[in-house]
């Protein structure tokens, strides 16, 4: 049991080592990135308060490497009313978003606070996507592998996923097909890529990521 009330024994596992070249680049792009971001994440949170008050981040524990719970952190989307453990799930059109949440979604621009999950260490510039809680399920089966790398903000899964939201097709559980088809697609995409990881490949990563969020570059689904 961690200090989230969660036994996370099953899902504890080796770490692969992130290297002290990668953890040197993560934090000195982390802490530049807050700097020279901060007066945009004031306008964001100004433009978050005036529309819907406090509060202006959204706190989430999430499954880190090892299988070690953290708190990550995002700018809220949905209205502060929405609670924090429903739905697990960010839908097209959903109705909890507020018009800011909206733009924050598809800019990606929500993500920026993880800068600090980033310079904590509980995070890298590149790494899998932290699952929450609800879908801690999905690591068995040889997927509890993704588990051995530090979670990150980009990443090829992230890159083919940008837009998430829009793979769920009408009629079906999202929950389910989450778990059985977006999921595992992730997980092999991943699994293949940290494997044969290198700084440079994860440096370009980082690139591409960052011109696709800024619109100047094209988003290439099976390219990872």
């Amino acid at each position: 049991m961690n200090a989230f009330g969660m036994p996370i024994g099953r899902l504890a596992m080796r770490r692969v080592s992130h290297g002290l070249g990668r953890r040197a680049m993560d934090i000195i792009a982390a802490f530049l990135g807050l700097i020279v971001l901060s007066p945009m994440m004031t306008l964001i949170a100004m433009a978050l308060l005036l529309e819907g008050g406090r509060p202006v981040l959204f706190v989430q524990p999430r499954i880190g490497a090892g299988g070690q719970l953290f708190r990550m952190y995002k700018f809220r989307k949905f209205y502060p009313r929405c609670d924090a453990g429903g739905f697990a799930l960010t839908l097209a059109n959903d109705e909890r978003m507020t018009t800011v949440g909206r733009f924050l979604a598809f800019s990606k621009m929500d993500e920026l606070p993880q800068l600090w999950n980033v310079l904590k260490g509980e995070m890298a510039l590149v790494g899998p996507r932290p699952e929450s809680l609800p879908f801690a399920d999905c690591f068995r089966d040889g997927y509890e592998a993704v588990l051995q790398y530090k979670p990150g903000l980009f990443g090829p899964a992230q890159i083919m996923f940008r837009h998430e939201a829009l793979f769920y097709p009408q009629g079906v559980e999202p929950t389910a097909f989450y778990k059985e088809v977006l999921f595992p697609a992730k997980a092999r995409i991943d699994l293949s890529y940290y494997a044969r990881r290198t700084i440079v490949s994860d440096a370009a990563l980082i690139v591409r990521g960052v011109f696709i969020v800024l619109g100047m570059a094209v988003e290439r689904p099976g390219d990872t």
